[in-house]
């Protein structure tokens, strides 16, 4: 096993341990407590590792991986700035139901991602079992967490007006204005092209992935 490879096993591995802390006590909140309390269940782990996904940026970038910067770049941003320009920004939005359903739709999809490319490190192939879930529950998956990011990011929008958290007004003396409330805009408007175009991705790497041995399925 070379280095690369040895570094990818054990990304994977921690991830997966990662975010099946993450899903075990979101649905452990869940079941207890309802949906109002699986933001706190899951805070500071969700924090962590959804931002330490964004190595997976850099491995597409150096070629480490083969997934496509064009496919890897969208979604590990969307997921950070979910993470940390909305949910932790913004608390009055914590207690939604969206929440829920998007914690369990990242949750489960990334116990399956990385536990099935951790095996695929280690022993150069996953069981097929896996292969299936792994190009297969995307189907319901992607859609619940796309959905679930962009409603979270208009459930947010008045707060972001009223409280003008990350703004910049005019005039300043760099003389530039930002206004976050309508890069939010901006950011909902973005999943309507980008979705559709990730989700035919994923379709068209299910074709490939099911149509072949698992030992020449490519990391995405």
């Amino acid at each position: 096993m070379g280095l690369a490879r040895a570094y990818l096993a054990v990304y994977n591995w921690v991830l997966f341990a990662g975010w099946s802390q993450i899903l075990y006590s979101a649905v452990f909140a869940l079941y207890t407590r309802g949906p109002p309390a699986v933001y706190e269940a899951v805070e500071k782990p969700l924090q962590i590792w959804q931002t330490a996904a964004l190595l997976e940026i850099f491995n597409s970038i150096v070629g480490i991986t083969s997934s496509p910067v064009t496919a890897t770049l969208p979604q590990i941003s969307s997921r950070v700035f979910i993470t940390w320009g909305v949910l932790f920004s913004f608390p009055q939005v914590r207690d939604h139901w969206l929440v829920t359903s998007l914690i369990l739709s990242w949750a489960v999809t990334e116990v399956i991602r990385y536990s099935f490319f951790g095996l695929k490190e280690v022993f150069g192939s996953p069981p097929r079992f896996l292969l299936w879930l792994r190009y297969t529950t995307f189907y319901v998956l992607y859609p619940t967490g796309i959905c679930s990011e962009a409603g979270l990011i208009f459930v947010a929008l008045p707060f972001m007006k009223e409280t003008g958290l990350y703004s910049l007004r005019m005039p300043n003396k760099m003389n530039f204005g930002f206004d976050y409330y309508y890069a939010s805009i901006l950011a909902i408007l973005a999943y309507i092209p980008g979705s559709p175009g990730m989700y035919s991705h994923m379709i068209r790497q299910r074709k490939k992935a099911l149509g072949a041995k698992p030992k020449s399925v490519k990391e995405t």
